[in-house]
């Protein structure tokens, strides 16, 4: 990454914004985790996956579109699909015109899991956030909208 030259105190106050950040990630993160744990018994990589899942519809997903939409490892997918097609919450089936590419696709049971913890998670998200008032959230929204923005300018810059 290109270094840019800065003062020290530019220096300090980006790093106690980018472990604020870090912080407020860590704190949603945590309480997301503790309320599927608790009002599920699942976790936040089974919830993303049916996520996923649910946003592309019947269409479902190959197993490397998964992977690359949830960032994670063909090895560490593997299993988390094993899972859930034992648990009838997705079905797996090979692609005819590839039979070692699988597609993953919400069962039904899968969908109505994932409305109930949707429906939830959502109550979880408006409680963390309500203690802000609207204009609050809509300046928040835009400044780490432009923080996206000049991370995504960094990036590009280094490769």
């Amino acid at each position: 990454m290109k270094r840019v030259a800065v003062s020290r105190e530019r220096s300090d106050s980006y790093l106690r914004l980018w472990l604020r950040l870090l912080k407020c990630s860590n704190l949603i993160e945590s309480l997301v985790r503790s309320g599927l744990r608790e009002e599920f018994q699942t976790t936040l990589p089974r919830f993303d996956m049916l996520a996923q899942l649910d946003a592309v519809g019947d269409a479902g997903l190959t197993m490397g579109e998964l992977s690359r939409r949830l960032m994670v490892t063909n090895g560490n997918l593997t299993g988390l699909t094993e899972r859930l097609v034992k648990e009838k919450l997705v079905s797996r089936n090979a692609l005819p015109h590839d039979r070692r590419s699988q597609r993953v696709r919400l069962t039904n049971a899968g969908r109505r899991a994932w409305e109930k913890m949707a429906q939830s998670h959502r109550v979880w998200i408006e409680q963390m956030f309500a203690g802000m008032k609207d204009a609050e959230i809509e300046q928040l929204h835009k400044l780490i909208g432009r923080l996206r923005d000049t991370v995504q300018s960094a990036r590009k810059e280094t490769a």
